[in-house]
Formats: structure tokens, C-alpha cells, sequence
């Protein structure tokens, strides 16, 4: 059997990736190395807890001998490495958090598993998922591509980039066999919510204000998540070793008009009259450092693996709004406590 180790994989889009894996590929074992911050959560498995091939481990990734012991123990064949601080806001305000995490937790599991494989690579893959925010921000034209310069503006971003450079120096250096994904927004069930689209889901069902950064043109790119997990899969089974792929849902949109399709969408679930949702939008104070625009090429990944994402912005946003009322105790749960005292902070 092949052991894959998969970080963060109780959080949003991690959690996607081990069912993703679990369901898919009964004959590896999939481990599952979660620190359960305010951001992972059990419940998010709770359909696959009991498979016969999956192993939930709680740590930390920083934890330098606890990893190392847990890769001499298990030998995993390979890496999927989803754990990281995420949310912008947050590194504005805890930037050391960002750097403790995402650079250092990095080097701890590649240099793990430099020390497992270095004399035989074969078969071994080590597959790092990272961000488009890497790439900066960019003006009303052009598409990120993989060859884009590196140009981040925000703690979170400098700090996935830092990790970026050090899986490719691992590759160069000793030779490890290692795959880079960038993706664009990711949206649907489970995500926690403190990013835009599940915040204001959550914020429409309770009628509090939703808090639209500066003039609300922002742009971006929004990914499916489920569609997001499958493209790991294509990726970490079929992509090329020293290689990145930019994954994108091809579907730009501003936060306003973001926003306002949500908006409409809820009314008419809620069974609320048009319009309601709208005016609880409230325009608030700009963060430092927000970037304009973000734009994905994914036509890379498209063409060698074949990957396209499998639905709309509209259907998924749609499927997303249902998970969300269809599982308001997981709502309340994940809101309640530490994240109150947070959005306070934040939008207050």
C-alpha cells in the first residue's frame, strides 16, 4: 500500500482533498496531520472517519521531532501539503504566525522527508499547494501565469511565496521530486467563515451587515472546491516533477457584484422579498496592502492533465448557499466562542 500524508486536512480545502483520496483510492492509506486550529474541524469528515484507510493524527508541523519521528514511523511514499495560516486579515494583524507556520512548517516536513527518501526518490513525490496572492496584484488586463514574477504585498502572501521557494530549492538541491499548485478563491460547503463568501452566507441568515472592503472593485477569481480537490488529484498522480499549475476557476468577478448575486440568491432561498439582503451591505474601511485584481491562466493545467473546473460560478455558488442551510448546526458550532471575539475585533 502507498502511504500519503496529507497537512491541514481537516480544514476547508484540505478536507475535500482526503475525501477526495480516501473515496478514490481504497488501496493508500491516507493520513490525515491536523493541528486543529480555529480553522480545522472534525465534523468536516465526519462521512469518512470510519474508512478503513484513512488515520486522523493530531500535531503541529512545527514541531520538528514530533514530524520526523511520525515520518520514520509511517515512511510515507508522499506529501500533499495543504496546512497553513491563511486569511489575510490575520496576518496583518499576527504576521509572525504566518512566518512560523507556512515557512518554517514547511521546511520542517521537506527536510522529513529529504531525510526519509534522499537516497531513493523513486516512486516519491512531495506536492505543495500554494496561492496566486504569491504572484501580486494585478491592473485591469493580463492573467497570472506559472512564470509570472513573484511580487506578494501582504504577510500571508510573502510567507507562501517563502515556502514556494524553499519546496523548489529542496528540488534543486537534493533532488526531491516535488509538484507547485497556485489557486485562485476557493468557495464551497465547509469553509469557515471568516473569507467573504460564507461570511456573508452566515451574515444573511442572522441579517447582520456585510462589510464590503473600500469602493467593493476588487477582483477575483473563484474556484470550486471539489473542483479544486480533483485537480490535486490530476496533479499529484499525473503531473510533471519540478513543475507548477495554475488552477483557476476561469470566472473573474468584483466583490460588489460577488456580493449582490449573492445577495439574490439567498432572498430567493430565504424566501425573503428581493432587495432584502442588499441593504445590509455596508462599505468599511480598505486593509493596508489589499490587492486589485487577481486573474489566473489555467489553461497549463488544462491542457497537459485535462482538468477544467465542472461547474459555474452560479451553480456552485448555489450548491454552496444549500450546504450552508442545510447544515446550520455546523454553522453555529464553528461560529460561536474565540471566532465572535475575532469578528468584533476585525469589523468593528
Amino acid at each position: 500500500m502507498i502511504n500519503i500524508l496529507i497537512t491541514g486536512g481537516a480544514g476547508f480545502i484540505g478536507s475535500h482533498v482526503v475525501r477526495q483520496f480516501v473515496i478514490k483510492y481504497p488501496d493508500y492509506r491516507i493520513f490525515n496531520l491536523d493541528v486543529l486550529t480555529y480553522a480545522g474541524n472534525l465534523e468536516n469528515l465526519k462521512d469518512i472517519e470510519d474508512a478503513l484507510n484513512y488515520t486522523f493524527i493530531k500535531g503541529d508541523i512545527t514541531d520538528e521531532k514530533f514530524v520526523n519521528a511520525l515520518f520514520k514511523e509511517h515512511k510515507f511514499d508522499g506529501v500533499i501539503h495543504l496546512a497553513a495560516e491563511s486569511h489575510v486579515d490575520r496576518s496583518i494583524k499576527d504576521p509572525l504566525a504566518f512566518a512560523k507556520t507556512n515557512i518554517l512548517g514547511t521546511m520542517v516536513l521537506l527536510n522529513a522527508f529529504k531525510n526519509l527518501w534522499q537516497e531513493n526518490w523513486i516512486g516519491k513525490r512531495f506536492y505543495h499547494v500554494s496561492t496566486d496572492e504569491v504572484y501580486g496584484s494585478l491592473g485591469k488586463a493580463g492573467l497570472f501565469t506559472e512564470t509570472t514574477a513573484y511580487d506578494p504585498n501582504s504577510p500571508y502572501s510573502a510567507s507562501k511565496a517563502s515556502s514556494d521557494h524553499f519546496v523548489r530549492a529542496y528540488g534543486e538541491t537534493y533532488g526531491m521530486p516535488y509538484v507547485i499548485s497556485n489557486c485562485s478563491n476557493n468557495y464551497g460547503p465547509n469553509h469557515f467563515p471568516e473569507k467573504l463568501i460564507p461570511l456573508f452566507i452566515n451574515n444573511i441568515i442572522n441579517n447582520k451587515a456585510l462589510p464590503v472592503y473600500g469602493d467593493g472593485l476588487f477582483t477575483r477569481d473563484w474556484l470550486y472546491v471539489k473542483d479544486h480537490a480533483i485537480a490535486i488529484d490530476l496533479a499529484f498522480h499525473e503531473g510533471k516533477d519540478s513543475e507548477t499549475y495554475n488552477i483557476g476557476g476561469f470566472n473573474e468577478w468584483t466583490n460588489i457584484d460577488l456580493v449582490k448575486l449573492l445577495c439574490g440568491l439567498m432572498d430567493a432561498k430565504l424566501q425573503r422579498p428581493a432587495g432584502t439582503s442588499e441593504k445590509l451591505i455596508t462599505y468599511v474601511k480598505d486593509r493596508p496592502g489589499h490587492d486589485l485584481r487577481y486573474a489566473i491562466d489555467a489553461s497549463k493545467i488544462n491542457k497537459e492533465l485535462g482538468w477544467s473546473p465542472s461547474v459555474t460560478f452560479e451553480e456552485g455558488l448555489e450548491k454552496t448557499i444549500d450546504w450552508y442551510l442545510n447544515n446550520k448546526t455546523w454553522l453555529v458550532n464553528v461560529t460561536s466562542g474565540n471566532y465572535q471575539e475575532y469578528y468584533k475585533s476585525q469589523y468593528n
